[in-house]
């Protein structure tokens, strides 16, 4: 089996930075598309960045210039650099890919993390 964890989340200031990082484990072959999505109280998870196998990336217009997302294949992570943070950034942070298992190299699976908590409060 294969599965994703997220770390990086916390309490940070309006202004401040964070950056959450993903870590792929298990019988993996490939990981393919990655991405971060969140999701407010009360609201629906969308999608807030989002890269390639090939490195192309593009992000929801909401965080767009202040986020930045990468991925180091060596490793299976994938990482979201956060900046000018604001209060509407408060969510519950998941992340999510494309794997291939060494049992089946050309049958993608979708997988989520568990989520991390990510507060911008004064």
């Amino acid at each position: 089996q294969v599965q994703l964890v997220e770390s990086g989340g916390g309490l940070v200031q309006p202004g401040g930075s964070l950056r959450l990082s993903c870590a792929a484990s298990g019988s993996i072959n490939r990981v393919n598309d990655m991405a971060w999505y969140r999701q407010a109280p009360g609201d629906q998870r969308v999608l807030v960045a989002h890269i390639t196998s090939d490195r192309r990336t593009n992000y929801a217009d909401s965080v767009k210039g202040r986020f930045t997302i990468s991925r180091d294949d060596a490793k299976n992570t994938v990482s979201l650099q956060m900046n000018s943070l604001k209060p509407e950034d408060t969510a519950v942070y998941y992340c999510n890919a494309e794997i291939s298992s060494i049992y089946g190299a050309y049958r993608y699976q979708d997988v989520w993390g568990k989520g991390t908590l990510v507060t911008v409060s004064p």
